[in-house]
C-alpha cells in the first residue's frame, strides 16, 4: 500500500436509498473523539435535504463550514466537476481537518469515485481509508432488494415480465462489492430469522472477507468506522462490479422531481398520503421539509416506500425558505401528475 502519512484519510459511505447513512453519520459527527471532521454530502435531486439535516447537528467536531453539499447529480458521474473542487475547498480549511467523510447519494456507484483517488493531483493529498456500505436490514429481510442473482435468474426464466436486470439491484450489488465494512442498519427492528435472511443476501455478494456489523439508530462506534488505513484506491480495480466493462454509466432508470405543497394541517395525514403515493405509484423514496400550520418548528419527513417517518427537527429561521418541498425518487416512468394529486389530497 502507498504510504499515507501526509495524506488526509477519507471514508466513503455508500448505501441504498433510505438505508440509514445520514443517521449513522450524524452519530459519528457527535462522537468524533477529538477528530476534526469534514463532510461531503451528495444529494440526489436539487434540494439538499441530507446536508440540511447534518448541518443542523451543530457539533464542534464538524462545524457548518466543514460541510459541503453537492446537489448537481450523482457524484460518481460528476467527479471532475464537483468532487475535486469540493476536496480543494476542504483541504484549504484552517484548522486542518483530520478525516473526511463522503456520503454518496443512494444511487451512486462507489467504484468510479474511489478510482478518482488514483489521479495524481488527488492521490498526493488524500487516501481512501475505507468504503462503508450501509444496508437496510428490514428491507433485505422482507426481500425488497432481491440481491440473490441465482434466484433472480430463475424468476426471470419463469416470468416474461422480468427479462432485464433491475437497476436497483445492480446499485446495491455494486455497493456491497466495493465495501470494506457493511453496516446492517435498523437491527432493532429484526428478529433472528430476519437477521439470517438479510445476512444471507449480503453474503451472496461479498467476494472478500468483509465484516457485517449490526446497528440500531445509526449507533456505530467511530473506532469501527474510521482509521481502517486500507488505501482502497490501490485495490479498487480488483473489486468486480456490474459496470466494469462500461466506459461510463448513467442512472437513466430513475426519475427524481420535487413536489411543492402548501403548509399542512396534520403531519399524520400527510404521512398517510405519502404512503399512499408510494404504494400506488411505485415511489422508492420521498424526503423533505414541511411547514405545518401554527407550528414554529420545521417538520422533517422521510419515507422509504410506504414506511414514513416524520418529526420536528428545529425551528424555522428568518433565513429559511419556508416552503413545503418533497423530493420524490423512483424508477423511470413515475407519473408525476398522479403523485402530486395524491400528495395534495
Amino acid at each position: 500500500m502507498t504510504a499515507s502519512l501526509n495524506r488526509v484519510p477519507c471514508t466513503v459511505v455508500t448505501g441504498f436509498l433510505g438505508a440509514g447513512k445520514t443517521t449513522m453519520i450524524r452519530h459519528l459527527l457527535e462522537n468524533a473523539n477529538g477528530r476534526r471532521l469534514a463532510l461531503i454530502v451528495n444529494e440526489f435531486g436539487d434540494v439538499g435535504i441530507d446536508g440540511e439535516i447534518l448541518k443542523g447537528c451543530g457539533v464542534e467536531a464538524c462545524p457548518e463550514e466543514n460541510i459541503i453539499e453537492l446537489a448537481n447529480g450523482c457524484l460518481c458521474c460528476t467527479v471532475a466537476d464537483d468532487f475535486v473542487p469540493a476536496l480543494d475547498r476542504i483541504l484549504g480549511l484552517e484548522p486542518k481537518v483530520d478525516h473526511i467523510i463522503i456520503e454518496t447519494s443512494g444511487l451512486a456507484l462507489p467504484k468510479p469515485l474511489v478510482q478518482a483517488f488514483q489521479w495524481p493531483t488527488v492521490k498526493s493529498r488524500v487516501t481512501v481509508d475505507g468504503v462503508v456500505a450501509v444496508v437496510d436490514g428490514p428491507a433485505l429481510a422482507a426481500g425488497q432488494v432481491a440481491s440473490d442473482m441465482d434466484a433472480l435468474a430463475a424468476q426471470r426464466a419463469a416470468d416474461d415480465t422480468l427479462d432485464h436486470d433491475d437497476p436497483v439491484e445492480e446499485v446495491f450489488e455494486d455497493q456491497v462489492a466495493c465495501a470494506d465494512l457493511v453496516i446492517l442498519s435498523k437491527s432493532d427492528l429484526m428478529d433472528a430469522a430476519d437477521t439470517v435472511r438479510a445476512n444471507g443476501l449480503i453474503d451472496a455478494h461479498l467476494a472478500r472477507a468483509v465484516k457485517v456489523v449490526p446497528s440500531a439508530h445509526g449507533r456505530v462506534d467511530p473506532s469501527v468506522l474510521l482509521g481502517l488505513g486500507l488505501s482502497v484506491e490501490d485495490d479498487i480495480d480488483n473489486r468486480k462490479t456490474h459496470h466494469d466493462d462500461e466506459l461510463d454509466h448513467e442512472h437513466d432508470d430513475f426519475d427524481s422531481f420535487i413536489v411543492e405543497l402548501p403548509a399542512v394541517a396534520s403531519p399524520d395525514e400527510l404521512a398517510r398520503r405519502v404512503a399512499a403515493a408510494a404504494e400506488r405509484e411505485n415511489v422508492l423514496r420521498m424526503k423533505g421539509f414541511v411547514a405545518v400550520d401554527g407550528k414554529p418548528m420545521r417538520l422533517l419527513l422521510q419515507a422509504v416506500g410506504a414506511r414514513v417517518n416524520h418529526y420536528y427537527d428545529r425551528a424555522w429561521t428568518p433565513a429559511d425558505d419556508r416552503r413545503s418541498r418533497l423530493v420524490v425518487i423512483g424508477l423511470k416512468g413515475l407519473d408525476r401528475a398522479k403523485i402530486e394529486k395524491i400528495l395534495l389530497g
